[in-house]
């Protein structure tokens, strides 16, 4: 096994081994704010620690997605999906009033539940790293346009610079899926196969 290999695996252990405990967490924290009675300000921590587990489980729930996929132990489960669906999905993840999402789709064999994940990464990823308040993404049979990209966000967004992980783990899986994900002037083509 390669020193990478065996990196990659202790990873996927390590999220695995993360997961009971957050579950943990994360379960009572959503039973306290379910069942109300709490006083200021404590409803509000229970609330915010509610909110900052389910951001943890997604975040370990990439880094694992990562570590399979360097590993060469990915191994997706397709189902059919249209484009223009999961663009739409992508885009409720962070409000359509930030990402703008028209044109018409295609149907194409994918893991959809991890791409819609990944496109929601990259769009908030251009977002973030752009300073932008709203992107545009235009659908076009199997290719999406995410647009604008700022030349200085484009490398963060491409996952050549390391300083986003769901957009770094969103274009291996692209890829991975036999996609791709590309700079072209201020646009990001992806194309999903």
């Amino acid at each position: 096994m390669s020193e990478d290999n065996a990196f990659a695996r202790l990873v996927s252990l390590a999220c695995h081994d993360l997961r009971t405990p957050l579950a943990t967490v994360h379960g009572f924290a959503t039973t306290l704010a379910r069942g109300g009675g709490l006083e200021p300000p404590a409803d509000r921590y229970v609330e915010m620690i509610d909110a900052a587990s389910a951001q943890l489980a997604e975040l370990i729930e990439e880094l694992s997605l990562v570590a399979r996929i360097e590993s060469d132990r990915y191994d997706p489960t397709p189902h059919e999906a249209d484009t223009l669906e999961l663009a739409r999905a992508a885009a409720a993840r962070l409000g359509e009033e930030r990402v703008h999402v028209a044109g018409s789709g295609a149907a194409v064999e994918t893991d959809a539940d991890a791409v819609e994940r990944g496109l929601a990464a990259l769009f908030q990823s251009a977002l973030r790293h752009g300073g932008l308040d709203s992107v545009e993404v235009e659908v076009d049979g199997a290719e999406l346009r995410l647009s604008p990209v700022t030349a200085a966000s484009a490398p963060v967004v491409l996952g050549d610079d390391l300083r986003d992980l769901g957009a770094a783990v969103a274009v291996r899986l692209v890829r991975r899926l036999g996609g791709s994900v590309e700079i072209d002037g201020e646009t990001v083509r992806i194309r999903l196969v």
